[in-house]
């Protein structure tokens, strides 16, 4: 019996999860979110129903994410949320037996990953196979990491940045950075507090960012192929609570605004970026003098962070095509090679 149709790969992130099934693709996006009814403790949602549920609910329901900084901070609702997908992926078949491979960040301890790998095993798993995100990245973005060429690949998630040079199919240099995604929806969120004096939930937070989240001012005034600068949004609303006086407020914020509010966090990413770069060993820094900076994960589709890197340090810097779905991509082409 072949099992080959089994194998999936996992994106285990700390806002989204990805699995890709063997000659399928991705098929499954969807929050790391786990709703719990904290009276008797059961499971009440999962996925993109929990996400909907976050702030809303009554006191009894706790929306629960079970991964902090890319790794698994609630190991038992880690568990649900990982048997949950698995299940969702192989249509609920209790007879079957994948291979898995799982990603995580550069630098994970041997418990984290043995707590990875416990869960996965509990889950069904045949097979488990742990893999580097950003390897993972560079394969799901098309990059031969077996070749004796130097790339860099800085892939931005929900809870941490990850910046790795690959060559000969391993990681030369690495970083782990416990911020990026995440932090900018708090950023921002505290931005509007501090300045407008006006609480918003940490969704809207996430929606500003996604919508008018830029690195810098030569987005708006640089011609970029397929995006017209007429169409480019400028400004959005947002309603919260008035801290003053308690009632709900909508007030207009400005892509310069969300520029300023994200920007510790963008400067402390391209900081560390640099930090890799220097301790890169000279021929694979001539590599990625030809080749550039390849930028992956959800935080590559923030407006103008290509040409604020490349401003900063003086590389080419190119978008991955489907960002979000490259460690996926990649995690499913190692599983299949498994």
């Amino acid at each position: 019996m072949s099992f080959a149709g089994n194998n999936i790969g996992i994106d285990l992130g700390t806002s989204n999860t990805l699995v890709y099934v063997n000659k399928k693709g991705v098929i499954i996006n969807e929050p790391s979110v786990v709703a719990i009814n904290t009276n008797n403790n059961e499971v009440k949602a999962i996925g993109m129903d929990a996400k909907e549920m976050q702030g809303k609910t009554p006191y009894n329901i706790e929306t629960i994410r079970p991964l902090r900084d890319g790794v698994i901070a609630d190991f038992n609702v880690a568990k649900v949320l990982i048997k949950y997908f698995i299940d969702k992926a192989l249509n609920n078949n209790k007879f079957a037996r994948p291979k898995i491979c799982i990603c995580v960040p550069v630098g994970v301890t041997s418990i984290e990953r043995k707590a990875v790998e416990d869960i996965a095993q509990n889950a069904g798993a045949r097979v488990i196979q742990l893999v580097e995100e950003p390897k993972a990245a560079a394969i799901g973005a098309g990059i031969d990491v077996a070749a004796a060429i130097g790339n860099m690949v800085v892939d931005i998630g929900g809870g941490t940045t990850e910046i790795a040079v690959i060559s000969l199919g391993g990681i030369v240099v690495s970083d782990s950075l416990r911020l990026a995604g995440d932090k900018i929806d708090i950023e921002v969120k505290e931005y509007v507090k501090r300045k407008y004096k006006l609480d918003i939930g940490i969704k809207s937070a996430e929606i500003i960012k996604t919508k008018l989240g830029n690195a810098c001012e030569e987005y708006y005034t640089t011609n970029i192929e397929g995006i017209d600068n007429s169409e480019k949004i400028t400004t959005i609303n947002t309603t919260g609570i008035d801290m003053v006086t308690g009632l709900p407020r909508t007030i207009e914020l400005t892509a310069e605004e969300i520029r300023e509010s994200m920007s510790e966090t963008i400067n402390n990413i391209v900081s560390g970026v640099k930090r890799c770069l220097e301790r890169t060993p000279p021929e694979l820094s001539s590599d990625i003098y030809c080749n550039g900076i390849y930028l992956t994960g959800g935080g590559a589709l923030i407006k103008g962070l290509d040409l604020f890197m490349q401003k900063e340090t003086g590389l080419i810097v190119r978008v991955a095509e489907s960002p979000l779905e490259c460690v996926a991509l990649g995690a499913g082409k190692i599983c299949e090679d498994m």
